[in-house]
Formats: C-alpha cells, sequence, structure tokens
C-alpha cells in the first residue's frame, strides 16, 4: 500500500498536495558561486589556508608547530629519497660485479629506506597534531553558532531566510570536522610534489610541464565538480531545512498520541518521502553534469599523461637519458602524479570546505550585527515605573503593525491584565515592555531610562517570564526551576519556589526527587503532566523574584485548584513588584488592579474588573460568551 492510500482508503479521496516550495529573494536567494569564474574559484584556496591556519593557531599553537615542522620534514625527506634513489640507481645499473655495486649502492640505498622512514613519522605526527586541534575547533565552531543564534534580536527569527541560512552555517560547523586534515593532506602533497618536481627538472625539464598538464585537467574538474555539488547544496538548503524540523515534530515522543490519534502517520510519510524525493531530483539532475566535467577531465588528462611517459620513453631510447637517469626518472615521475594526485583532491576537498566556512562565517557576522547593541546604561530593582509612549511595533513581512500607538503606565505594586482576542498583541506588548523587542516607533522607559539605549542584560535580570509556550527543559528538577542561577548552595529557596506552586508533594514522589531528570527519553529520566510541568514554569518566575513579573496564560493546563494557588501567590507577591498577567480566562483578572482590553494592536478599554463588566465594551462581550456555555 503506498503512503497516499495510507492516509485515506475512502473512494474518491482527493490525494494529498505535495510539500510547498519556497521561493526567496534578496541578498540570501543567489548562490554566491553563481557568477564566479574558475580563476576566482582557485584564487580562495590560499586565502582558505590562511583561515584554516589562523582557526587552528587560535585553537592549539604547539600542534600547529608541529604540523608546519611535518610538512617541512616530508618535504625534504622526499627530496633527498629521490637523490639517493638516483645514486643507488647509478650503483646498481652500472657496470661490475653484481656484489660490488651493491655494496657501492648501499650507503643510498639506507638513506631511501631512512628518508621513506622520516616520511612516515611525519604523516604519524601529523595526524596526532591534527587529533589536537580538530575537536576543539568543531566545538568551538558548534558553540559559536549556537551563541549567535542564542543572542541575535529576538526581531531576526522572523527575517527572512534566517532558518535557512543558519542551516547553511551548520554545514560549515559539519566541514570542521574534516577541515584541518583536508588542509594538512593537501600541503603534504603539495610539498612532495614541489621537492619530487625539483628532482624531476633536474633529471630532464621537459619532464615537468608534461606532468603539470596531465594533472591539471583533473584539478579543473575536481574544482567544477564542487561547484556543481555546492550549487545542489544551495539549492537543497531551505527543503532540507524544513524536512530536518518535519522529522523533529513527526518523531517526538510528545507528539505521538497526536500524530496516532489523528490518523496522521499516513500523510507524514508521504510529506517526509515526497520532500526528499524533490531533493534527491535535484541530486540527480546535476549527476549528468559531474558525469560530463569528469569524462572530459579523466580524457585530457589521460592523454597528455600518455604523452609523458611517451617522452621519457623517446628520451631513454634515444640516449638523451643513461638508463639509471631513466629509472629514476620513473620514480620520480610516480611519486609526482601520485602528489599531484594528492593536491588535486585535497586542494578540491578544501576548496569545497572554504564554501561552507563562507556560509558559517557569514552567518556569524550576520548574527553579530543582529546581537542588541543598545548602549550601556543599566536599570535595577527596584524598578519604579514602566512606561509606554505611543509605541508601536510591526513584524516584517507583515502589512499591519501587531502594536499600535499603546501608551501605558505602570507603577511598582500594581497587578495589569491583559486581555484581548487572538492576535489582539498582547504577546507582543509583553515582548516590548521586556526588550525582547524594540519599538518601531515611540519609547518604552524604565525609570526612565529608554530601553533602546539600556543594557539588555540589565532589564532581563530584572525581569520573570512565564510565556504561553515555555520550554521543558530536559535538565533535572533543581536547573528547571533555577535555570542554571542558583541564590545559595543550598536548596531552600528552590523548594520555597516548589511550595508556591503547590509542586511539593509531586517533586518528592519523583524518584531522585529535586535531582530527578526530566526526559523521559533517556535513561533514567521521567516526564510531568502539562499541569505539572506549568507550574513548574511558574516557579521559575517565582524563584527569580524579579521586579517586573510577566504571567502569559500561566494556568492554561491547570486544574482549578493549581489554579486557584497560583493566582494567590501572584497577588500575596505583588506589593514590591510589578505584575502582569495575560489571559483569555477573565475571571482571572479579578485579582487584577487594572485591566487593559487590546484590540488589532490597540488599547480599546481600561479600568477594574468591576467598571468593564458592565461598561458593555469587549470585555463585557468576551465575558458573556464565556459564561455562555
Amino acid at each position: 500500500m503506498s503512503s497516499v492510500d495510507a492516509i485515506d482508503e475512502g473512494a474518491g479521496s482527493p490525494p494529498p498536495p505535495p510539500p510547498a516550495e519556497f521561493t526567496y529573494s534578496g541578498q540570501y536567494s543567489t548562490n554566491p558561486l553563481g557568477e564566479a569564474s574558475f580563476r576566482r574559484l582557485c584564487s580562495r584556496l590560499p586565502s582558505v589556508l590562511r583561515r584554516i591556519a589562523g582557526m587552528a593557531w587560535a585553537i592549539d599553537r604547539s600542534a600547529v608547530m608541529l604540523l608546519l615542522g611535518c610538512q617541512l620534514v616530508t618535504g625534504v625527506a622526499s627530496a633527498v629519497l629521490l637523490a639517493a634513489t638516483a645514486r643507488a640507481m647509478q650503483s646498481i645499473l652500472g657496470g661490475g660485479v653484481v656484489s660490488d655495486r651493491l655494496h657501492e649502492a648501499l650507503p643510498a640505498l639506507l638513506v631511501v629506506g631512512g628518508a621513506a622512514a622520516l616520511v612516515r613519522i611525519a604523516g604519524a605526527l601529523s595526524s596526532y597534531a591534527d587529533g589536537r586541534i580538530t575537536p576543539p575547533l568543531t566545538t568551538q565552531a558548534d558553540s559559536a553558532l549556537v551563541e549567535a543564534v542564542c543572542r541575535v534580536e529576538a526581531s531576526a527569527y522572523a527575517s527572512d531566510g534566517f532558518a535557512d541560512r543558519q542551516e547553511a552555517a551548520e554545514m560549515g560547523v559539519v566541514r570542521t570536522h574534516v577541515m584541518v586534515s583536508d588542509a594538512q593532506r593537501f600541503m603534504s602533497a603539495l610539498v612532495r610534489m614541489v621537492a619530487a618536481s625539483g628532482v624531476l627538472s633536474v633529471l630532464h625539464p621537459l619532464m615537468l610541464p608534461l606532468l603539470i598538464l596531465a594533472v591539471l585537467p583533473a584539478g579543473v574538474g575536481a574544482v567544477l565538480s564542487a561547484r556543481v555539488d555546492y550549487e545542489v547544496h544551495y539549492g537543497n538548503v531551505g527543503d532540507r531545512n524544513i524536512r530536518h524540523m518535519m522529522r523533529w515534530w513527526a518523531t517526538n515522543a510528545k507528539f505521538a498520541d497526536e500524530v496516532r490519534a489523528n490518523g496522521m502517520t499516513g500523510y507524514l510519510l508521504f510529506w517526509y518521502r515526497s520532500l526528499s524525493e524533490r531533493i534527491d531530483r535535484r541530486t540527480l539532475r546535476a549527476a549528468p553534469r559531474m558525469l560530463v566535467i569528469t569524462l572530459v577531465a579523466s580524457l585530457v588528462g589521460g592523454f597528455f599523461l600518455i604523452v609523458v611517459w611517451a617522452a621519457l620513453a623517446w628520451l631513454a631510447a634515444t640516449g638523451r637519458l643513461d638508463l639509471a637517469i631513466a629509472a629514476t626518472a620513473v620514480v620520480a615521475v610516480q611519486t609526482t602524479l601520485s602528489a599531484l594526485g594528492q593536491v588535486v583532491i585535497n586542494g578540491a576537498a578544501v576548496f569545497h570546505t572554504s564554501l561552507y566556512l563562507t556560509d558559517m562565517q557569514r552567518f556569524l557576522d550576520d548574527a553579530g550585527q543582529k546581537a542588541p547593541k543598545r548602549g550601556e546604561v543599566r536599570v535595577a530593582a527596584p524598578i519604579e515605573e514602566i512606561r509606554l509612549d505611543e509605541v508601536a511595533y510591526q513584524y516584517p513581512g507583515k502589512d499591519e503593525p501587531a502594536v499600535d500607538g499603546v501608551s501605558l503606565r505602570l507603577r511598582r505594586g500594581e497587578i495589569l491584565a491583559i486581555v484581548g482576542e487572538n492576535g489582539s498583541g498582547k504577546s507582543t506588548l509583553t515582548r516590548l515592555l521586556t526588550g525582547i523587542y524594540l519599538a518601531d516607533k515611540g519609547r518604552v522607559t524604565w525609570n526612565g531610562a529608554d530601553l533602546a539605549a539600556v543594557d539588555p542584560a540589565s532589564v532581563w535580570a530584572c525581569t520573570g517570564l512565564v510565556p504561553q509556550l515555555f520550554a521543558q527543559w530536559p535538565l533535572r528538577v533543581r536547573e528547571n526551576v533555577t535555570l542554571g542561577q542558583p541564590r545559595t548552595s543550598d536548596d531552600g529557596p528552590v523548594w520555597e519556589a516548589v511550595d508556591a506552586v503547590g509542586m511539593r508533594q509531586a517533586v518528592e514522589e519523583l524518584p531522585d526527587g529535586l535531582d530527578t531528570l526530566l526526559a523521559r527519553e533517556w535513561f533514567g529520566g521521567t516526564e510531568l503532566s502539562g499541569g505539572q510541568w506549568q507550574r513548574l514554569a511558574c516557579s521559575r518566575a517565582l524563584y527569580r523574584r524579579p521586579p517586573l513579573l510577566i504571567l502569559d496564560e500561566p494556568t492554561s493546563q491547570m486544574d482549578p485548584r493549581g489554579e486557584h494557588d497560583i493566582f494567590e501567590k501572584i497577588k500575596a507577591i505583588s506589593a514590591d513588584r510589578i505584575t502582569i498577567v495575560v489571559t483569555h480566562r477573565l475571571e482571572n483578572t479579578k485579582i487584577a488592579d487594572r485591566i487593559v482590553v487590546m484590540q488589532q494592536g490597540r488599547i480599546t478599554e481600561q479600568g477594574r474588573y468591576d467598571d468593564l463588566v458592565h461598561a458593555g465594551g469587549l470585555f463585557a462581550e468576551l465575558l458573556a460568551l464565556s459564561q455562555d456555555r
């Protein structure tokens, strides 16, 4: 049965639509190599090598010095090996008794053995140095990417192509696993090639240009193939990103009930397979081009290689090269060909890596520009007043502002409730209040300081937020409460926060109490119910004891007892802070000193509960609808 059949076996049911294709415009929609010339592509190699060397130098200088020393030893040893081979060949192929000739060649043969051993030892030490550099280098690149994403302005997530550029940058992190080894092998092969070429040029000047002609087509082909491969990668970035996200949602245990009970399995499999096939089609369309490049490069390179061997045979047959020199030339040709081949292969790998490193660095640079740089003014508790003056904010790509011309004044000790229909701008308003978003127009001030000029870390140190979509961190209970910021070395404050949300009994019944890992997917972990997770999210905010406490639908998954306990606690601790409650359960707004009603990004009503109930506005209408059930 096909995946389409598995979705709906009913007669006449239409087939499901394929995954949507996303087309982006702007500076990030164009393949940066689309118009690049071959010469420009090849010119990347020196700069990439310098860049890799600089990154490695910052990680482990002694290991880099060891790598460079090994390359020098490899080059010298390779040249000595070929020179000693030539001397040995002259003795072995000369006249006289065989034993005498071998005895005469013995010193040179010992040098050959010693040089070969040095090359192998240098290779082993190079691998050791690579092993010292690569793991921390990969960790550094990965950590830099995670930090860049975590530190950008929250508005950057909504910018065009942000997720796709992040996916492309992830490939740069992946390539750091082989970056140093590719560069090391390229440099090693280059050194051996130069050494062998020097010896070959001494033997006969005609051989070197012929060898270069034999290998150059392979180099051109490798770079062009890398360009085609990157073109496919660039075209698939968006689809790979979406497929990765869908794979997580489809296979995550938290959503297993919804997937199964709603019969979504068939469609999700169809969707995932369709997207994968679309990615494969782009890859397969490039296969003929790759084949043509490879065949042409091989044919041209093969022709010149035949010319190389023919020239060597002609030189030996006509007496222009002594037999011993010709034998050495054979070894030198083989060594040079092998080194040239490795230069081509590893040079293409380094070039390929440069494309992904560029994506990664471009993303990091762009993210660095989007990190909050608002000013050095700091705010500190107590926060006596927060003001909004004609504040407006519009999400990128949207036609209308989410918040439009809002003015509001909040004082310490006040509980403010924000209500309104979905999409009215409630959550956006809380992001503006906390400086997560900066206003497009107007000002948000804390104690008179404009958030546009305030160090955001000082603002967030004074904020406790329970969002609608709160994280269920795969950490121990303790870290889920403290968020890694314990106030003391004992657990007293943690238990206070747990008690405040009525979770003590539930935590004590867990296998390891506060040390229980809240991740059922891992061995030794356990899981909480939706209401328990929401209580724990509230305990985080209460544990912080923030001057500004914002709770966005804080009890949507709780039972009536839990909801009552939370709001009683909110009221009890409200005297020394500004408290904001965003809720659709209008009965809960009775605890508020003031209620603001939002509609289409504006405040249309405000007042106390009893006043708004009889005002005949949107609040009264929504309350009546909630009670008419």
